[in-house]
């Protein structure tokens, strides 16, 4: 997705997500996009999705906000309550904790990941089966901390927002995607893809975040 931006002249920043809690990684998402200059678009795939929720209403200078098969959550809602209610999701089956080293006085907590030889079928069916088993070796794991906590003033009320779904989405569930999408008002693209749709249907991806960035754009012009 990122050549495609940079091509059309966006700037573009891609900072690593920590993975260490909603509060945590909102809090650090919005404070790197404070220090941006100018008008910010925020994007989130699958948990980055609440992370933007959070992180948008924290920092002053975001104006919409792109989902990428993406989790959507509204006031006091937690990963975990969404994703009991995901009846077509297959991702909690396949999910493998492993313990981490938490500060010291902290609670311990516990990592996931998707089992590697579930990964291909579960998270990007639609990839070369080469490709998805470097994937599986490379993921990141998302602390257990993250499943529990409420998200708070949910950004979605107050900033335009567009939703990429797909009926393919296995890891969330189509139907829930599709619910969270409708209910925060977005803009929505069906796309048929797996979760790693912005690997497989990059093209698609980026003239939604396109459009997202010339809507900010042209509210700028008009104010």
């Amino acid at each position: 997705v990122i050549p495609t931006l940079q091509a059309a002249g966006v700037g573009v920043l891609a900072p690593a997500n920590p993975l260490r809690g909603i509060t945590h990684d909102a809090d650090y998402i919005a404070s790197l996009v404070s220090q941006v200059p100018g008008p910010v678009v925020l994007v989130g795939h699958s948990y980055g999705g609440a992370v933007i929720t959070n992180a948008g209403s924290r920092a002053d200078n975001v104006r919409a906000l792109v989902y990428v098969g993406a989790f959507i959550p509204d006031e006091g809602e937690t990963l975990q309550s969404l994703a009991e209610q995901a009846t077509d999701s297959q991702v909690l089956p396949a999910l493998r904790p492993s313990p981490y080293p938490t500060p010291e006085g902290a609670e311990p907590d516990v990592e996931f990941t998707i089992d590697p030889a579930a990964f291909h079928d579960v998270f990007c069916a639609d990839l070369p089966a080469d490709q998805a088993a470097i994937l599986a070796v490379s993921q990141r794991p998302l602390a257990g901390f993250s499943f529990g906590e409420p998200t708070q003033n949910p950004a979605w009320k107050s900033l335009p927002t567009w939703a990429v779904i797909s009926p393919g989405d296995i890891v969330i569930g189509p139907a829930g995607e599709r619910a969270m999408a409708e209910r925060a008002g977005a803009a929505i693209t069906e796309v048929e893809a797996s979760h790693a749709m912005m690997i497989s249907q990059p093209q698609v991806i980026a003239d939604v975040i396109l459009s997202a960035v010339d809507a900010v754009r042209t509210m700028a012009a008009a104010a």
